[in-house]
């Protein structure tokens, strides 16, 4: 079997696993979806969604968040880890989207991956999530499962992201990244992982040297 048959073999199995693909993070606007997704960064989502509702009550646009003390978004967000850093980009994103946007969350890459805290990861999971943009956010859970299946050696995520990106059709990078989100959470844990009776290790992982 190639390794495009195999992905598209893989692809079917997660169509069939998870047919829809509700976005983890709770959100109302892009703004919101973008703050939330850079609050997520070593946080789980679970926390993020616990969080997020104060955050919101407080401001959930950037105008209203450009207002508020850093101090008082750091006592919010303390819960989901790196407040001081994560407070601060809050506020510096919410002032340049202001100033240089209109208020607005751009709908382009180089513009969100310019904003304070947002990598191409947050960049493309916004693009994809909020604008209905193709793009393949790869996270270290991706990364992982993209080596345990043989789609990919890459040894970062931006490599992982590239050979993905050539192994599926565009059209279903968006639902496919969660689809994968989803499976990793249930069936392929970091840890405690047996490959022999995951659904797609047992049958398509790599031979020898599995993690």
């Amino acid at each position: 079997m190639s390794k495009k048959e195999k992905a598209k073999a893989i692809q079917e199995h997660l169509e069939e696993l998870y047919p829809t693909t509700p976005i983890p993070l709770d959100h109302r606007s892009p703004y919101e979806l973008l703050v939330a997704v850079l609050l997520s960064a070593q946080c789980t989502d679970k926390r993020v969604n616990q969080v997020t509702p104060a955050l919101f009550e407080l401001a959930d646009n950037p105008y209203d968040m450009a207002q508020q003390k850093v101090e008082d978004i750091k006592a919010i967000i303390r819960p989901c880890g790196l407040s001081p850093r994560k407070s601060k980009a809050i506020s510096d994103l919410s002032s340049i989207l202001i100033r240089e946007h209109e208020g607005e969350v751009p709908e382009s890459f180089e513009a969100l991956e310019a904003l304070p805290g947002v990598g191409h990861k947050t960049a493309s999971v916004v693009m994809s999530q909020a604008f209905g943009v193709p793009a393949f956010p790869v996270d270290t859970h991706i990364h992982r499962l993209a080596y345990r299946w043989g789609l990919s050696t890459g040894k970062n995520v931006d490599r992982t992201e590239k050979d993905l990106k050539a192994l599926f059709p565009k059209e279903v990078w968006n639902k496919l990244h969660l689809q994968i989100i989803f499976f990793g959470r249930e069936y392929c844990p970091a840890r405690g992982h047996d490959p022999k009776v995951c659904p797609i290790c047992s049958v398509h992982g790599r031979k020898r040297g599995m993690k």
